[in-house]
């Protein structure tokens, strides 16, 4: 496995990029003089990994030439060495580059520019409190701070932390480090904070703290001093405490600030040599300089570069990029880079190194090495060398009419070269001669895509730089649709340098996709270009589905793609669903839907759903799209059972069946009855359960009720006689039709008589297998059914005592299948016997039944006081004459005190007509009645005995004392009275007094001797005697004299109290006039010589 450790990076230092000239560093020409070009690979192989990097040590001194390579390595090289970081697979160096949200395009900034850079910063002024270098010891803690005022912000600021110069500290906040932030809204302050955590001796160094937003930019560096504690620390490698994070993973090859964090038992290092840090450093890899600068404590990489700059003085030929793999293979773009003349391989030890002779435009392409399944890449940019003047001209002597020859050389054939002549009219004198070098401009897009496309994300900013040549430098203008882009502020705007424009969207939009035109022009002609910049979005959000299909628990929905996709093809859509009276949506799919429909299951039948979608393209996932309509899960019921012919006749069948044994939670809404004539179709017989399947056509079916039948039964009319139907039947409810219930065989249209049975008519003559029916006489109405009378519809007549009944008082139907005698109000005189006779065809049956009208009985003829001894009173009575038809079931017996006449129950359900009273109160005078009772309850009226009982107490009688009622009544009088107020204008003031007397008495309010009514200013309230006059927002206008007045039968009485309102006049409260009231301004008048304050109260 091969870890890529410099894959990003190689753009900008190692991949280099080629010019004609050699004089730039980093730059290879292109000319007739044969250059070459180097390219080295670094990779880090599996049996790497567990190695601590080394120093890399002086070079041999029998290879002279190889040294004088690596210590030629271009200082652009050095300032732009960057931490190494991961890119997908595939990603070409070509692609756009995404730095701190801005997309750009082609090298990164060099040194120069990061020093523009940090010029810049210096002026702005985000940091209104930076962090100090701070002391602390071995296991304390510590915190730096950083604030930003927020005062013209947007939105919060974006913090990064660094150690030294590339360690992000964001990613390594645990146990050691805490990173935190807080927003003061009063102040408008962001409050940045880095905590370090018993700090350990390697967090000693340099940290930085970078703030941006938009265009702004801010830094500040500190340092962190870690002294030893009272204890011994052991001496901690910083070799060995570093290790790259994330191995196989896309973020390997980063440092792992973490590993500093980790306690570990370190072992004691022997001590080293004295070595020579920056001769080991001008003979070591650029990619080493880190792991160097941090073994020997150097914590300004920016100044260690720069000295190695100014050490490195030799041209270099070529730049190299290392491979450390076995057998690689080397490719060109598309196609194989074979070793001959212009590609020489060298390969030393675990190296590999590439050589490319005489450097070409042609050779400007991406450079792959494979080995085995691995591959990593680079790119070479190649650039025209620039015009020179190699041979200077020469000061020339000559006398008039002397030809004069002025020459000088210049580094490219086709050059175009302009010479100036000034020759002074009076007399001659000798100038110096000057040569202006032009050069037409030209337009580099080398780094776009073959039709010129640049593709940025909306909400990105885009940064499009386009190296641009010419002399003198030519004039940059771009435009979209004939409208110039100006330079400025602006969202969209241009920026001009000497070696490249640059065209900068902050912000990009959806309308900012369109085709974009660079116009160069110098003296020596012009260059045009078109670039298109596609701005990609999520897309809009879809249409709402709509539910096409339910069943118990899933649906089928489908739905229409958005109408804007985002400028990039849909992947494909999320699906979510919720119930309706919820707010929590669940994810159904979590691999894309490629697809327009989905089938969402396990939901609850019966429970209202609503379903939404999300489309995703490449650049994300939209909106979710509006929720379908509600749709409820449903399932038909089971087939109906036990389906049975009830009746037959010569052009009906009746048909009767039970419900459905599962019905579900849509309900049943109804029944319908299909039936087929026998010749239509062919039968099959099931054997499952006896009971005939037919396979027949929908249209042979004839479906016999137009409405949907709420019950079990149903007649199918119109049918021919002695035809045979075949009867089936379906439940339907909200989801639609069960299965059919098949009759088991044919049946035949045609009546069958059937004689009357006198045992069935008597059968089912009463529930209580008797033949007389009793009904309660004047409470309630009653009916009589007798069934199974015989077939076809017989002929029935009713008598009772022998005579015909008489319709009005007694009412009687008569069916098919059954008769009913109606008694609405049933008296006694509707007893008696009733017969019923019926004839079907030839046969004549008859019954007789008994009906008796029963009724609450009378009251007992006499109740008497047998005798009374103690507290027992015994009592005895006579059964009443009427029995109500029933016979007496009981008595109950009720006993009242003379003086109250409350009736109490004794004795209930009683049988016998003799009873004693027992447990009764001496000294008390007893009455005593009773009720008899039968099947229908008691009787309406009682029998009480005539005399009392009075029950004796043995001695001295005792007489209750006399006691006159006590009178309650009084004369209003005031308990609370009222006291004099003032009050503040504008503020509710309030009155109060208690009052008390009876009858309760009526509260008048009134001021200056004038009652108060109906006045909104005032609200008076009383609770419990406690009399409130509330004032509301009072004026001087509204003192005076309050008077309460309390008003009952037995008099009056009246209280009063002053009220005085002021108002703020000159900062005080003084009574009087006010200068301003209730918001109306009025002209104050101050006496002559003093000063007057005006104030307005709202």
């Amino acid at each position: 496995m091969i870890l890529f450790l410099l894959q990003c990076p190689l753009r900008a230092h190692t991949g280099k990029t080629a010019a004609c000239g050699g004089e730039q560093p980093g730059a290879v020409e292109s000319s007739s003089s044969p250059q070459h070009v180097t390219l080295m690979l670094p990779l880090l192989f599996p049996f790497l990994e567990n190695e601590v990097p080394a120093p890399a040590p002086p070079p041999p001194p029998e290879e002279p030439n190889k040294e004088k390579e690596a210590k030629t390595t271009p200082a652009k090289d050095e300032e732009e060495v960057s931490p190494p970081s991961a890119l997908p697979p595939g990603l070409g160096s070509r692609a756009l580059e995404r730095k701190d949200s801005e997309w750009s395009l082609g090298e990164s900034p060099g040194g120069e520019e990061q020093d523009k850079q940090n010029a810049n910063s210096q002026l702005s002024t985000l940091l209104i409190e930076k962090p100090q270098s701070g002391t602390v010891k071995v296991g304390e803690n510590i915190t730096f701070i950083a604030k930003v005022k927020a005062e013209d912000l947007l939105r919060k600021p974006t913090i990064k932390w660094f150690k030294g110069k590339w360690m992000d500290l964001a990613s390594k906040a645990g146990k050691h480090l805490q990173l935190k932030e807080s927003f003061e809204r009063h102040s408008r302050v962001y409050t940045f904070e880095m905590q370090i955590i018993k700090a350990k001796e390697n967090f000693a160094g340099n940290y930085r703290c970078e703030v941006t937003y938009k265009d702004k930019f801010d830094s500040c560096s500190f340092d962190l001093e870690v002294r030893e504690s009272t204890g011994t620390t052991p001496n901690i490698d910083i070799r060995s405490a570093f290790k790259r994070s994330g191995e196989g993973q896309e973020d390997a090859g980063e440092l792992d600030f973490s590993g500093l964090l980790k306690r570990r038992e370190v072992k004691q290092q022997e001590e080293e040599p004295e070595i020579d840090v920056w001769e080991l450093l001008k003979n070591a890899n650029p990619s080493e300089y880190e792991k160097i600068a941090f073994q020997y404590g150097i914590t300004d990489l920016r100044g260690m570069l720069k000295r190695l700059k100014r050490m490195r003085r030799v041209e270099k030929k070529s730049a190299g990029v290392v491979v450390r793999c076995p057998a690689p293979r080397w490719l060109c773009g598309e196609r194989t880079a074979s070793e001959g003349l212009r590609y020489i391989f060298e390969h030393k030890g675990c190296e590999r190194i590439m050589f490319i002779n005489n450097c070409m435009l042609t050779d400007d392409s991406e450079y792959y090495v494979t080995a085995g399944d691995e591959k990593c890449s680079t790119e070479l940019f190649v650039r025209e060398p620039p015009i020179m003047v190699t041979k200077q001209l020469e000061d020339t002597n000559a006398y008039c009419g002397e030809r004069v020859e002025l020459e000088c050389e210049v580094s490219e054939d086709d050059a175009n070269v302009k010479c100036y002549v000034f020759t002074p009219d009076a007399y001659s004198v000798t100038l110096p001669a000057k040569v202006h070098v032009v050069d037409p401009p030209k337009i580099i897009l080398d780094g776009l895509d073959a039709d010129n496309t640049v593709t940025v994300i909306a909400g990105n900013k885009l940064r499009l730089e386009i190296p641009i040549s010419g002399e003198p430098p030519p004039k940059a203008i771009w435009s979209r649709a004939d409208k110039a882009i100006a330079e400025g502020s602006g969202r969209i705007r241009a920026e001009s340098y000497p070696d490249s424009s640059t065209l900068v969207i902050d912000v990009a939009e959806r309308d900012d996709s369109g085709v974009y035109h660079i116009n160069l022009k110098n003296e020596a002609g012009e260059a045009h270009a078109s670039i298109k910049i596609k701005v990609v979005d999520i897309p809009d959000p879809p249409v709402a589905p709509k539910v096409t299909e339910v069943g118990d628990d899933w649906c089928i929905m489908n739905w229409e793609p958005p109408v804007y996709d985002g400028g990039s093809p849909i992947l494909g859509y999320f699906i979510e669903r919720k119930k309706k009276q919820s707010s929590r949506w669940m994810r159904l799919n979590f691999e894309l839907c490629k697809d327009t429909t989905f089938e969402p299951k396990k939901m609850i039948e019966g429970v209202a759903y609503e379903v939404r979608i999300f489309a995703v393209n490449a650049v994300g996932v939209s909106k979710p799209s509006m929720p379908s309509k509600p749709f409820v899960p449903l399932a038909v019921t089971s087939p109906p059972t036990l389906l049975t012919v009830d009746s037959v006749t010569d052009t009906t069948v009746t048909m009767k069946w039970r419900p459905p044994d599962q019905i579900g939670a849509a309900g049943l809404d109804g029944y319908v009855l299909e039936y087929c004539f026998e010749g239509s179709t062919s039968a099959k017989q099931s054997d499952e359960n006896g009971e005939a399947a037919y396979d027949l056509p929908a249209e042979d079916w004839i479906v016999a009720n137009t409405e949907l039948i709420d019950k079990t039964k149903f007649t199918i009319t119109g049918l021919p006689t002695d035809a045979k139907i075949f009867v089936r039947v379906k439940a339907i409810n909200a989801a639609g039709a069960s299965e059919p219930k098949y009759y088991s065989q044919p049946i035949l249209v045609k009546e069958i008589i059937v004689c009357c049975n006198s045992f069935d008519i008597l059968l089912m003559l009463s529930r209580s297998w008797k033949l007389t029916k009793q009904l309660s006489s004047g409470r309630v109405g009653g009916h009589l059914r007798v069934y199974n009378l015989g077939k076809p519809r017989p002929e029935l007549t009713w008598k009772k005592d022998g005579a015909e009944i008489d319709k009005n008082q007694i009412n009687i139907r008569n069916s098919e299948t059954d008769t009913i005698i109606f008694i609405r109000k049933a008296e006694r005189s509707h007893s008696g016997k009733y017969d019923l006779e019926v004839k079907v065809d030839k046969f004549v049956d008859s019954a007789t039944i008994d009906i008796q009208i029963v009724d609450r009985p009378g009251p007992p003829e006499l109740v008497k006081i047998e005798d009374v001894w103690g507290e027992n009173v015994a009592l005895t009575w006579i059964p009443p004459k009427d029995d109500g038809n029933a016979a007496i079931t009981g008595y109950t017996i009720q006993k009242a005190d003379k003086k109250s006449m409350e009736w109490f129950t004794v004795i209930e359900h009683y049988h016998r007509t003799n009873a004693t009273i027992t447990e009764l109160v001496i000294g008390n005078e007893y009455y005593f009645r009773v009720f008899a009772e039968n099947m229908c309850g008691l009787s309406e009226d009682a029998t009480m005995t005539k005399e009392s009982a009075v029950i004796a107490k043995d001695g001295k009688i005792y007489k209750n004392p006399v006691y006159d009622d006590f009178d309650f009544t009084e004369a209003p009088m005031f308990t609370q009275p009222l006291v004099n107020t003032y009050a503040v204008a504008g503020y509710n003031a309030t009155l109060n007094c208690s009052v008390r007397g009876n009858p309760k008495p009526k509260i008048t309010w009134m001021k200056n001797k004038v009652a108060i009514v109906d006045d909104p200013r005032y609200r008076m309230f009383s609770n419990q005697g406690v009399c409130t006059l509330e004032i509301r927002k009072p004026s001087p206008y509204d003192g005076g004299i309050y008077c309460c007045k309390a008003v009952n039968d037995l008099g009056e009485v009246e209280i009063e109290c002053k009220l005085e309102v002021k108002v703020i006049y000159q900062g005080l409260n003084t009574p009087g006039q006010p200068v301003f009231l209730e918001g109306q301004q009025q002209v104050a008048s101050p006496s002559a010589g003093s000063s007057c304050k005006v104030c307005l109260q709202i």
